[in-house]
């Protein structure tokens, strides 16, 4: 290891030895480091650095069998168990399209991949150039740890000095102003979409945000609505066990949880489901702004509820559960409409 990597090692077991409770994000942020360049100071110990292509990884992933996936942003933590079905890629993007681990995976984001073996847990974990983690894999008493290990053997770095090339984090985008949007055709835009994933391409046509498009939609089609609200509609599924999808993301992956959710656990100032198959843990502190979405398409309209951050980052969407060529389910609309209370802007 190198001068600098041992340092940075020295520095994080003097902070476990005051803070051992602290997760390692948390402690990368307060030590001022990223959490790849904290995690690597456990190379040639608890990690291994990991090389090639991580597409071709992620093919042999299936092999691992019953195995838990976590995606996280600064806001929220996905966890999703089951088995990595149907992985295919197209150029630098990715899906994974089993029925209970569903992903959207954006390669050119993924730089740095170790295996970790800590605590008695086998995982892999995948780091943007920023160190920034976009997606991790962890094994359960389920999984096939045989198929793990020769996945490590394959994917070995031939360093093993902890030694990562950490970037600078990317700049927030700037917004175009209202002024420079023509929103008129904007908003007939939205009106004419088809499908829920032409979203996206009509934000990046017009050079409208996320949040931004949320106060330029066409009147009726995105209404303020509160975290509270939102907690409301959850209880709401939750005892009449109306499946809904929860969308999870970062720069490399969206996770997808498609099904129930029973358990809610409010703790502080997260707000988790800790159901058997599905873990969600949002920070409500985190949530600056909340809406209720409808996007037109040729299957009916189609609500979402979206969870931004103070920067106007998206930190969750959550819809009823539905397929392409299916409309959404009327329950799901009264849910939202019954319970996600709008309020004046």
């Amino acid at each position: 290891m190198t001068t600098t990597v041992l340092d940075l090692k020295k520095q994080y077991e003097a902070f476990r030895a005051e803070n051992p409770k602290v997760r390692i994000r948390d402690a990368a942020q307060q030590l001022g480091v990223s959490e790849a360049e904290l995690l690597a100071t456990g190379v040639g110990e608890t990690v291994t650095q990991l090389e090639g292509d991580f597409r071709e990884l992620l093919k042999e992933i299936p092999t691992l069998g019953y195995v838990m996936a976590l995606t996280r942003n600064e806001s929220v933590v996905h966890e999703r168990k089951g088995e990595y079905k149907d992985v295919s890629f197209n150029g630098h993007v990715g899906l994974v399209l089993g029925e209970d681990i569903d992903l959207r995976l954006f390669m050119s984001s993924w730089k740095f991949g170790f295996a970790v073996h800590e605590n008695d847990r086998k995982s892999l974990q995948f780091f943007a150039a920023d160190g920034e983690a976009v997606h991790k894999i962890y094994l359960t008493d389920k999984s096939n740890e045989s198929a793990y290990d020769a996945i490590v053997a394959s994917y070995r770095a031939a360093k093993q000095d902890g030694v990562l090339d950490i970037e600078p984090k990317p700049e927030a985008p700037v917004t175009t102003p209202d002024s420079e949007i023509d929103v008129a055709a904007f908003q007939q835009a939205w009106l004419d979409l088809k499908d829920t994933h032409e979203f996206f391409g009509m934000l990046r046509k017009y050079k409208v945000s996320r949040l931004q498009a949320m106060h330029l939609a066409p009147e009726g089609y995105a209404l303020p609505t509160t975290m509270e609200a939102v907690k409301n509609v959850f209880a709401e599924v939750s005892k009449s066990g109306l499946p809904i999808m929860i969308f999870v993301g970062n720069k490399g992956c969206i996770q997808i949880h498609t099904g129930e959710v029973r358990k809610l656990v409010p703790m502080g100032p997260w707000f988790n489901v800790l159901d058997p198959q599905f873990n969600m843990h949002l920070r409500e502190d985190h949530v600056a702004s909340a809406w209720v979405v409808k996007k037109p398409t040729t299957d009916g309209v189609v609500t979402s509820l979206e969870l931004f951050d103070a920067d106007g980052n998206q930190i969750a969407l959550i819809f009823g559960k539905r397929k392409p060529g299916i409309p959404e389910k009327t329950e799901w609309r009264e849910v939202v409409a019954q319970t996600a209370l709008i309020i004046n802007e």
